[in-house]
């Protein structure tokens, strides 16, 4: 089973851009699909973003300001978050897919958007 683990959480203030980095303790180019959800606080976990060989989706809350990506290379799945606004404050989470299901999942990083 491939690890995963995320960086690049932080707080900012609204307007500002993280990018976040998933990087897997394996290969990646087996899976064919990677994504990143969130958890806010009192809420439940929600998709944010996926990129399936190589055709990247978003959630409409999202779109426009994130960029998902992956580098299979540094077996590493990226997530750029531009105009981050209050309300995308989450931990966010990593995941992979061998098909259409999210089988690995990463242990999360903290999101915190100020006012």
């Amino acid at each position: 089973q491939v690890q995963l683990v995320e960086s690049g959480g932080g707080l900012v203030q609204a307007g500002g851009s993280l990018r976040l980095s998933c990087a897997a303790s394996g290969s990646i180019s087996s899976f064919n699909r990677l994504g990143w959800f969130r958890q806010a606080p009192g809420k439940q976990r929600e998709y944010v973003a996926a990129i399936t060989s190589g055709t990247p989706d978003y959630a409409d809350s999202v779109k426009g300001r994130f960029t998902i990506s992956r580098d299979n290379a540094k077996n590493t799945v990226y997530l750029q978050m531009n105009s981050l606004k209050p309300d995308d404050t989450a931990v966010y989470y990593c995941a992979a897919a061998r098909g259409l299901i999210f089988n690995d999942w990463g242990q999360g990083t903290q999101v915190t958007v100020s006012s």
